[in-house]
C-alpha cells in the first residue's frame, strides 16, 4: 500500500458562499456568515472545506468569472473578513480548500481588459484570439453555456475563445507567462495559510493547437471535448504546477475533470504525486444524459451507476486515489434524482444514498445541505431561474423549437444546477434562517420541515446520521483503505459490495427502491457474527435472509482487526 496521506481519511464539504449564510441582511452569503456557522460545521464532523469562488467577481457566472484573484468579491466582504474566518477555521481544527478556477478568466479581468485593446498588445497572447474562417468564427464550436464559443471583437476584427460564458475568456497555457502569473498567484494564496486547492474544469487547460471543427450536434455547433478535454500538454501543465507550487505545501488538491477516463485519472492522480491528489469524474453523473444532454426526465439505471462507480473503485485500486459524491453546486440534489424526496421516504432514502457512498473508498464530498436531506426546488416559472447555464438552455431549446416551452421549463426545473444553490435550511424563520433580507434566490418552502435546528435536535435525523457516517470512516481504517468488491451486478434494486482489509470484511447492503426486497446473504456470511456499524432501520443483526425495508441501508462489519 502507498504512503498513507491525511487527505485520504479526510470528509470535505462543500460551501456555495452566496447560499450558506447572510451575516448583513443583504440576501447574500458571505465570509462572516461563514465564520457564525463553523461551529456547526465541526460538531457535524468534516475535516475539509471547500470553498466555491469568493474572489472579486462580476458574477455572470456566480464567482467563477473572475476579475481579481487576490480580491474578495465586496458582496462577501473583505480580505480582513477572510482571514478572520481562515484563522477561527484552523482554530476548530478545519482546514481551508479554495476554489482555482484558471482555464478561464473573467473580460473584466485587467488582463483580458489590456489584451483586447489591440492585436500587438503585450497581454494579446494571454487569451486565445483568432481571424475567422467560413461560418464565420474560427471553428464550429459550441459553448458549454448555450450559442457559439467564440465571440467576435469589432474593435481587433477577431474572435476570442470562450468554453463557457462569453463573459468568461479562455487563457493561453501555452504561454510560459500566463503559467507563472497563475502560479504566483496560488503561491500567494498558500502563504496566507490556505489547506488546497480545487481545480475548477482543468482537464481543459490544454487545446488541440489546430483547434479544428467538432462534432454538430442538435444545437447546431460543434463538440470541443474531443480537442480539449485531457488535451495534448494537460499533465506536462499540472506537473509544473506541482513543481512549482503544490509540492512545497501540504495540501489536498482535486481536479473537476470533465472527459477524464479511468486511464487518464491515473495520470492526474497517481500515487507518485506528480500532478493531483485526486479528480472529479463525471460518468455516474451523465448517466441520464442522452442526446438533450442533460435535459430530460430520465432516471439512472441502478446497474449502471454500479458499473460506473465499481470501474473507478477498482481501476484507480494502488494506482490513485477516488473522490466520492453525490452533489455540488453544479448538480441537482441526489436526493430528488435517485432517492425519494416524499416526506415518507425523504430521511431514509437519503441516509441509504449517504452510507451508500460513504463506504466507499476515496475522499467523500458533502455538498451543504445534503447533510439534511435538502431536496429540489419546486420551480413554477422561469423567472425563477438564476443559473446562466438553466437561463440560456431555456432559451435556446424553446427559440429553436428543440423542446416545447412546457416541456424545456421542466426538464430544466428538474435538472437546474439552482436546485443546489437555493439558501441552506438553518431553522424554520422565515427565510430559513438565512437572512434577514430578501433572499437572492428563493428558499425552498420546505423549511419549515427540513432545517438544521431541527436535525440537530432529534437523534435520528439525516444530520446525526451523516455525523456517524463521517465518526466511522475516522474510527475504522477499513472504510478507508480496504479493498472493493461489488456483489450482485445485475439486481436493478440492490447495491450491495465487499470492503476487505487483513482479517476483515465490510459488508454494504442498499435498497434503492420504496418496496421490500429480499436478500440472501452471501455464503460465509449468514453464520458469522458480524457487527453492524450503521442502519437507517435501526437494525442490530443480520439474518441469513433479509427481507430489506424501502430504501433500506445496513453495514455489517466482520472480523476483528
Amino acid at each position: 500500500m502507498a504512503e498513507k496521506k491525511w487527505w485520504q481519511k479526510s470528509v470535505v464539504y462543500q460551501i456555495y458562499p452566496r447560499s450558506f449564510c447572510d451575516s448583513d441582511g443583504d440576501g447574500i452569503g458571505d465570509l462572516n456568515g461563514i465564520s457564525s456557522k463553523l461551529e456547526y460545521l465541526k460538531e457535524l464532523g468534516i475535516d475539509v472545506i471547500w470553498l466555491s469562488p469568493v474572489y472579486q467577481s462580476p458574477n455572470d457566472d456566480m464567482g467563477y468569472d473572475i476579475s481579481d484573484y487576490r480580491a474578495i468579491m465586496k458582496e462577501f466582504g473583505t480580505m480582513e473578513d477572510y482571514d478572520r474566518m481562515l484563522h477561527k477555521a484552523h482554530g476548530l481544527g478545519l482546514k481551508i480548500m479554495m476554489d482555482l478556477v484558471v482555464n478561464h478568466t473573467s473580460d473584466e479581468h485587467p488582463l483580458f481588459v489590456e489584451s483586447r485593446k489591440a492585436r500587438n498588445s503585450p497581454y494579446r497572447d494571454f487569451y486565445i484570439w483568432r481571424d475567422g474562417k467560413d461560418g464565420p468564427a474560427p471553428n464550429n464550436w459550441g459553448s458549454s453555456f448555450g450559442g457559439s464559443a467564440w465571440e467576435y471583437d469589432e474593435a481587433t476584427d477577431q474572435y476570442y475563445l470562450h468554453l463557457f460564458s462569453k463573459k468568461q475568456p479562455d487563457l493561453n497555457w501555452e504561454n510560459d507567462a500566463v503559467r507563472k502569473r497563475i502560479f504566483d498567484m496560488m503561491t500567494w494564496w498558500c502563504d496566507k495559510g490556505i489547506d488546497g486547492f480545487r481545480m475548477d474544469v482543468i482537464s481543459l487547460i490544454s487545446k488541440v493547437p489546430e483547434l479544428p471543427d467538432g462534432e454538430t450536434g442538435k444545437n447546431g455547433y460543434g463538440d470541443f471535448t474531443p480537442y480539449c478535454a485531457n488535451g495534448p500538454r494537460v499533465h506536462e501543465f499540472l506537473r509544473e504546477m506541482n513543481r512549482e507550487v503544490l509540492s512545497k505545501y501540504d495540501l489536498i488538491t482535486v481536479g473537476e475533470c470533465s472527459g477524464v477516463t479511468v486511464e487518464e485519472a491515473k495520470k492526474y492522480a497517481s500515487v507518485s504525486g506528480s500532478e493531483l491528489n485526486m479528480v472529479f469524474q463525471f460518468e455516474h453523473m451523465n448517466l441520464d444524459g442522452g442526446e438533450s444532454f442533460k435535459w430530460n426526465h430520465k432516471k439512472i439505471r441502478l446497474t449502471e451507476l454500479k458499473e460506473v462507480m465499481s470501474r473507478w473503485q477498482t481501476g484507480l485500486k494502488g494506482k490513485a486515489w477516488n473522490s466520492l459524491y453525490w452533489c455540488n453546486h453544479d448538480q441537482p440534489r441526489m436526493l430528488s434524482r435517485m432517492g425519494n424526496d416524499s416526506p415518507k421516504y425523504r430521511e431514509v432514502s437519503a441516509k441509504m444514498l449517504g452510507a451508500c457512498l460513504h463506504m466507499l473508498q476515496g475522499t467523500p464530498y458533502i455538498y451543504q445541505g445534503e447533510e439534511l436531506g435538502m431536496t429540489n426546488y419546486p420551480f413554477t416559472s422561469p423567472d425563477e431561474f438564476r443559473d446562466i447555464e438553466s437561463i440560456n438552455a431555456y432559451q435556446e431549446l424553446t427559440e429553436k423549437e428543440i423542446f416545447s416551452h412546457a416541456d424545456a421549463f421542466d426538464y430544466i426545473s428538474y435538472k437546474s444546477r439552482d436546485n443546489a444553490r437555493t439558501p441552506m435550511q438553518w431553522d424554520d424563520s422565515p427565510q430559513a434562517g438565512f437572512t434577514t433580507g430578501t433572499p437572492w434566490i428563493a428558499v425552498n418552502p420546505n423549511y419549515r420541515e427540513i432545517n438544521a435546528r431541527e436535525q440537530m435536535a432529534r437523534k435520528d435525523s439525516v444530520f446525526h446520521y451523516y455525523q456517524k457516517l463521517i465518526a466511522l470512516r475516522r474510527q475504522y481504517d477499513i472504510i478507508v483503505y480496504g479493498d472493493y468488491e461489488l456483489l450482485l451486478p445485475d439486481s436493478e434494486e440492490i447495491y450491495a459490495y465487499l470492503r476487505t482489509l487483513e482479517s476483515q470484511t465490510l459488508l454494504v447492503v442498499c435498497n434503492f427502491t420504496e418496496r421490500e426486497v429480499g436478500y440472501d446473504v452471501p455464503d460465509g456470511f449468514a453464520k458469522k457474527e458480524g457487527k453492524v456499524l450503521i442502519s437507517n432501520y435501526e437494525r442490530t443483526e443480520i439474518p441469513a435472509v433479509l427481507t430489506l425495508a424501502p430504501f433500506e441501508c445496513i453495514v455489517v462489519l466482520y472480523g476483528q482487526p
